[in-house]
């Protein structure tokens, strides 16, 4: 039994990029999640390196379109609207 016990419990793990902001774990990618709100889960953190970030970073546009990658970076390198609607006052 303590066989069937060790195999569900590792069948359901997974690794799940987040980041940590104002005391919550937002996820970075919720593709990657299948699991239904409001169900109770256990976090074990395990910070990134520099090597993590790299990775994300080359695999940022896998699956995407070479128009959509050109979208992305036409609206990113545009900063025109960047502050549209923020004026100090």
């Amino acid at each position: 039994m303590a066989d069937t016990k060790e195999a569900k419990t590792e069948q359901s793990k997974t690794t799940i990029d987040a980041v940590y902001e104002h005391g919550v774990f937002r996820v970075l990618d919720a593709n990657e999640v299948s699991i239904p709100d409001g169900q109770r889960v256990r976090i074990t953190v395990e910070l990134a390196t520099s090597k993590d970030v790299l990775d994300l970073m080359l695999h940022f546009y896998d699956g995407t379109s070479e128009e959509e990658i050109q979208e992305i970076e036409k609206i990113a390198l545009d900063r025109r609207d960047l502050f549209e609607g923020r004026r100090a006052g």
